[in-house]
């Protein structure tokens, strides 16, 4: 197996959020082939790529672009150094900036309308995530909307004067129901809601979305996880009936409506795999062909549409980067828009995973994804994904083939709070943040140390977000599963991150771990740093200084932590701590990547390094 230079493997150029023109005659894409994420227009036809924006889009690709109806301009987050507190901006065509909405707070575009004069915007610059209005001709932003809970996302009718979007004034924070209302703009003034009425998706405490209106404006394309597994389904706002499209046996995601307005196109995930579905409203549905991976489906407005029959999909294996494919729904016919790069590296020696399922400590199958490096007996990372609400699927991971082709076989497990089960599995770990999740990660360990080809002794942990969380609690509740541990953009006093994050996200911190005045021993007992002395494995732990999610005072608390239990800082010594300037909470950015897989290797190499077979010394 190759051992790819780390430069090179992180510098592979990458496409993220494509979306057609409203013409169909470019697709928009943010692509480092530079080595710096810009906006680019691909040619559908021929492929060919131009370059559109020079250093004036975020170096990270976190944040979607939106087309202008009129297709001569897009809208795009701008933010600073990763702090995601975003701007709105406009970019021609031509490449020509211009700010359209600034303030104080984080902004995310939901919805253009269709004649172009109005944005839909959520923004927290009231504290929490509410719904605005921007109007492009006198330059006015008005609030909506006035929820105690965070609004997540909303559509406008094509004449724009309705909106449809998710909250939740429910006292079950695991709630969210769709409304729609009126919006009213006399002689002017200020655009305010009318006619607020919550559409009833679905019981209390399931979980209802919207995502997209029909072309003529009489229907809404929904979702809803009352019956466990997420389903999709259409509101019809003239009789106000619900018809769902969903097997009961399948998970589905809605992705948007077809253009003639009497299909749907959506996900469905199994077995950690993700295939397009195509609804017809009259009844009968069938999945894309594409090879066993994972498909995505751009969801905002007609940005999948290229033609009244042809779709984007981006389509990834674990051995195969993205590709961009327009697939043809009436003939089935796929033709490749965008190719993956491999520059010099042969793409053969990326490593393939197998899906698998283990019995957890309490009974509850779990499922994993093991990816085998070949070596024997062979060293593994853990790796943990964040979230929690999130799943490992069988995509390219660069982070996994960055360790895989190094030698170190990969562990991915799916614990209780992931998605892609379910609403009950999902919720398992509402009320125990820190608790049953990681006896499941734990568990995973325990089962793949068992295999006759794993070195037991030489297993690391890692993860970012919620998974540097969890490298944090591994390591400090289970000391005796490994022999090293990096945290990447972690958490480690629940207590302080309440008192530091921003509204909606204290919301998702009630629901998952209740009220910390009135939990609050819960909070001290699920926060690495109170069982910091049970620390025993060397921890690398690596930080954004800009984080808004995770923010900084995390690592250094925990940093602190560590000293004062009397743990040495240093290469040799018990843990190591880096901060990066310039990032947020993770970066597409090429110099970023290299920067974090190069502090990787280098400790792992150090602390676990893959011990080298005599045969072939490799």
């Amino acid at each position: 197996m190759p051992t790819y230079p780390i430069e090179e493997l992180a510098s592979l150029p990458s496409f993220y959020h494509p979306a057609a023109a409203p013409s169909g005659d470019a697709v928009a894409v943010y692509y480092d082939g530079s080595g710096r994420n810009e906006l680019c227009l691909v040619d559908p036809a021929t492929g060919e790529m131009t370059r559109v924006s020079d250093g004036t889009v975020p170096r990270d690709a976190r944040y979607p672009f939106r087309w202008a109806p009129t297709g001569d301009r897009l809208y795009f987050h701008r933010d600073c150094g990763g702090d995601e507190q975003n701007d709105i901006v406009a970019i021609g065509r031509d490449g020509a900036v211009e700010p359209v909405v600034e303030n104080d707070g984080q902004t995310i575009l939901a919805d253009v309308s269709e004649n172009g004069r109005y944005l839909l915007l959520v923004s927290d610059v009231g504290q929490q995530l509410n719904l605005y209005e921007h109007d492009r001709e006198t330059g006015a932003t008005t609030r909506l909307t006035e929820y105690r809970q965070p609004v997540r996302g909303g559509v406008y009718t094509p004449d724009a004067n309705r909106v449809a979007y998710t909250t939740n004034e429910s006292e079950s924070l695991d709630n969210r129901d769709v409304y729609v209302a009126a919006v009213a703009r006399d002689d002017g003034d200020p655009a305010t809601l009318t006619d607020v009425r919550n559409l009833q998706i679905g019981r209390e405490g399931a979980e209802a979305a919207v995502s997209d209106v029909s072309p003529d404006g009489t229907r809404l394309l929904v979702s809803d996880n009352t019956s466990d597994k997420p389903r999709v389904g259409i509101y019809d706002l003239t009789d106000e009936t619900l018809a769902w499209l969903t097997d009961p046996e399948h998970v589905e995601s809605p992705a948007t409506f077809l253009p003639e307005g009497e299909r749907v196109l959506a996900t469905r995930t199994r077995q950690c795999a993700v295939v397009p579905v195509v609804h017809d409203l009259d009844g009968g549905s069938r999945e894309l062909d594409l090879p066993d991976g994972v498909a995505s489906v751009p969801g905002a407005g007609d940005a999948a549409t290229l033609s009244a029959t042809e779709v984007l999909v981006a389509h990834q294996t674990p051995t195969d980067r993205p590709t961009l494919l327009r697939v043809d729904l009436e003939t089935g016919d796929t033709d490749t828009i965008l190719q993956p790069a491999y520059g010099t590296l042969d793409p053969d020696g990326f490593v393939d995973c197998s899906y698998e399922t283990f019995g957890s400590h309490d009974g509850l199958d779990i499922e994993a994804l093991v990816y085998d490096s070949g070596r024997r007996p062979s060293p593994v990372v853990v790796k943990i994904h964040g979230g929690p609400p999130a799943q490992d699927r069988k995509g390219f991971d660069l982070g996994t083939q960055f360790l895989a082709t190094r030698g170190y076989s990969v562990l991915r497990v799916n614990y209780r709070g992931s998605t892609g089960r379910g609403r009950e599995f999902k919720n398992l770990i509402n009320g125990d943040w820190g608790g049953a999740e990681q006896g499941d990660i734990a568990a995973g360990t325990r089962w793949l140390a068992g295999q006759d080809w794993v070195d037991e002794g030489r297993i690391a942990v890692m993860g970012g977000s919620y998974g540097g969380y969890s490298t944090n609690m591994q390591l400090v509740l289970y000391p005796e599963l490994y022999a090293a541990g990096i945290s990447q953009v972690g958490i480690a006093d629940l207590e302080a991150l309440y008192e530091e994050s921003m509204p909606h996200f204290r919301t998702m911190l009630r629901r998952y771990l209740g009220d910390p005045a009135a939990n609050e021993t819960l909070y001290r007992e699920r926060s690495a740093v109170t069982h910091v002395e049970d620390l025993a494995a060397p921890l690398c732990i690596v930080h954004g200084v800009n984080d808004p999610r995770c923010p900084i005072s995390q690592a250094r608390l925990f940093r602190d932590a560590l000293l004062d239990a009397g743990y040495d800082e240093g290469e040799d010594a018990d843990f190591e701590y880096t901060e990066l300037g310039d990032e947020g909470h993770g970066s597409t950015d090429i110099d970023n990547r290299i920067r974090s897989f190069e502090i990787v290797a280098d400790f792992l190499d150090r602390r676990m390094p893959v011990e080298t077979t005599p045969e072939t010394g490799h």
